[in-house]
């Protein structure tokens, strides 16, 4: 696992096009259909311990803005071939398992993730919308603890997603969130053999 921040998209940026297959139902979702709704993307998988880490906050946003003027999506864009814990099968499992309301959607060409300039897991895109990007980054402040090679501890440090949940409120109500705004941090994504876009650079 290589220790990864965020590329952090230019503010400003309209959100790229993406057309993937939910895991959960089979269902092709589109960015056109959150058309006039602000949209949060987020890059996640199941393997990751920075995602594991996350998920319970991630089950709370799904929850807490459910019928709300914000969609959400989760995209999962990691090699299944070297990593199958992330396969479609994992995915739909994964998100029975956490009660994920939102759509969680499978990458297989890792394009979207390219679009995006999506480098880590957990990284996060909030659009307005217009789906004009008006935040990028971290979810909060809280990272799990490494005790040792694959083993990490989430415990007195639950995510509670303070930054992002921020961002969001503003967004909802009219208003651009703080430009002062820090790099999400997790584990690479896990590019295909060819190695990746031009923008990758693993943080050792």
């Amino acid at each position: 696992m290589a220790l990864t921040e965020s590329k952090m998209m230019p503010l400003g940026s309209l959100a790229p096009d993406f057309s993937l297959r939910n895991v959960s139902d089979g269902s092709v979702v589109d960015r056109t259909d959150f058309a006039g709704r602000a949209l949060l993307v987020m890059f996640i998988c199941n393997h990751c311990p920075y995602v594991k880490h996350v998920a319970p906050e991630l089950k709370r946003l799904g929850d807490d803005y459910d019928n709300s003027k914000l969609g959400i999506v989760a995209i999962q864009s990691n090699n299944v071939e070297d990593y199958p814990d992330d396969s479609p099968d994992k995915m739909k499992e994964e998100a029975e398992l956490r009660g994920y309301r939102f759509p969680y959607l499978y990458d297989e060409t890792q394009e979207a993730a390219i679009k995006f300039t999506a480098a880590c897991t957990p990284d996060f895109f909030l659009f307005d919308s217009n789906h004009v990007l008006v935040y990028r980054g971290r979810l909060d402040e809280t990272r799990p603890k490494r005790i040792q090679s694959g083993v990490y501890d989430s415990s007195g440090v639950e995510a509670h997603g303070a930054d992002l949940r921020k961002a969001i409120d503003e967004v909802l109500a009219g208003n651009l969130p703080s430009q002062e705004q820090f790099p999400s941090m997790g584990c690479n994504i896990k590019w295909k053999p060819s190695g990746g876009p031009s923008y990758f650079r693993i943080r050792n």
